[in-house]
């Protein structure tokens, strides 16, 4: 295609840039470059938003003063971004014109990277909107709108005003059962009256957790799913101990010498603490330091590694100047490394019961060495625990307040 003359100027957001033919050829930016081998109109307007042929000038409704930037670029090698701009629009402005996140400097590189790091962290994947075009499927029923709405009221306790109200008494029977579950073990809890109040109350708390769980259930999009979270988990392990001890009550008799002394049935009935972990589906805390546990996992591993490099260190060592060198005294506490091993921990940690604790000079000297050790070792990756946990924080109190809004516009309806 032909242009009407050597000269061309580029109007980027009413903004007017001038450039001839063979700078424009030899310009880094592929989208200008390929501006002036274009054979047609029609390619011509795939590249730009307008074009005057009279004046030769080429419309671009982009950011004028982030493409002067670029051309600043152009002139010195250097790129940085835009002082007063968001370092994703600018780099969206960057793609447009041809040029790469690596042609920035290294400082602004970070400073991209970062804020790339932050909006995928507020991504919610679980959040997208279907487009139109997505056909239905037609062999789930349960998309049908009030399904949908039952669903939303059990799993999402932020949803709506009932959503709230159900979370509350879900509270309120978790805090029964705990305490319930704790004055069972009180010595004066034996009397026929105490027992059968605490049969009746726990029989209703089952029930209440029962009927939940079930309509969560029936009203789950995935079934599968439904058994792989971890939440869901939590609330049939709760669960089945109670079912348990009824199967066997009825096999074996109530007042049965098996029921009474049987250990794994103890062991399931003390199970039912885990009802304690279901307040995360209600508690932004609990929330956030699920999710700070669940993306951490590598500095979780990290943590621990440190500790026991550490541990099998000082362990041998407090062994070795406690108990083998020392022929005289043979601090008792230390005859093993795995004896060691605790005073070791509770050192790095810098606990100190003091119930183990080194006698001569050397293990003393040691002993110090290992708090010591233990604080550096301890402070490195707690520091990215520490910005994940703010970031989690921030991620999970803003859905909190989306929720509160539409709480706030259904009441108001």
């Amino acid at each position: 295609m032909k242009f009407g003359n050597s000269l061309f100027t580029l109007n980027v957001g009413g903004r007017r840039f001038s450039f001839s033919a063979e700078l424009m050829k030899r310009l880094p930016l592929s989208r200008l470059s390929r501006l002036h081998g274009c054979m047609s109109e029609s390619e011509l307007l795939e590249l730009c938003d307008d074009y005057d042929r009279d004046r030769n000038e080429f419309f671009f409704d982009r950011h004028g003063e982030a493409f002067g930037f670029i051309m600043l670029y152009l002139q010195d090698g250097k790129l940085r971004l835009l002082p007063q701009m968001c370092e994703l629009s600018f780099y969206n402005e960057m793609l447009y014109w041809g040029l790469d996140s690596t042609d920035l400097q290294h400082c602004c590189q970070r400073r991209l990277h970062d804020r790339m790091s932050d909006c995928i962290l507020y991504y919610h994947p679980e959040e997208e909107v279907r487009s139109p075009e997505e056909p239905q499927t037609p062999n789930k029923e349960l998309r049908t709108p009030w399904l949908e709405r039952v669903r939303r009221t059990f799993e999402e306790p932020g949803s709506s005003v009932v959503a709230q109200i159900l979370a509350m008494l879900s509270v309120l029977f978790v805090v029964i059962s705990m305490v319930m579950l704790c004055a069972s073990t009180l010595p004066d809890w034996t009397t026929s009256e105490s027992m059968e109040m605490q049969r009746i109350m726990e029989a209703v708390c089952i029930g209440w957790f029962t009927a939940e769980c079930v309509v969560r259930f029936l009203v789950c999009l995935d079934k599968w799913e439904f058994f792989r979270h971890p939440l869901n988990i939590i609330d049939l392990l709760a669960l089945l101990p109670y079912y348990v001890s009824v199967a066997v009550a009825t096999l074996t008799g109530e007042n049965s010498e098996m029921q009474r002394a049987g250990i794994a049935l103890r062991v399931l009935r003390i199970m039912r603490i885990f009802w304690v972990i279901k307040l995360a589906r209600h508690f932004m805390g609990l929330q956030v330091l699920g999710l700070t546990l669940r993306r951490c996992y590598r500095e979780m591993g990290m943590l621990i590694v440190f500790v026991c490099v550490a541990m099998a260190i000082f362990s041998a060592l407090a062994q070795l100047l406690e108990h083998s060198l020392d022929l005289g005294s043979r601090n008792q506490d230390f005859t093993s490394i795995p004896a060691a091993c605790w005073w070791v921990v509770i050192s790095i940690t810098t606990v100190g019961y003091g119930d183990v604790y080194p006698m001569t000079v050397g293990g003393r000297v040691l002993g110090a060495l290992c708090v010591v050790s233990g604080i550096i070792l301890l402070a490195l990756p707690i520091t990215f625990i520490y910005h994940t946990f703010v970031q989690c924080y921030h991620e999970v109190k803003m859905r909190s307040g989306r929720c509160t809004c539409s709480i706030s516009a259904e009441f108001v309806n």
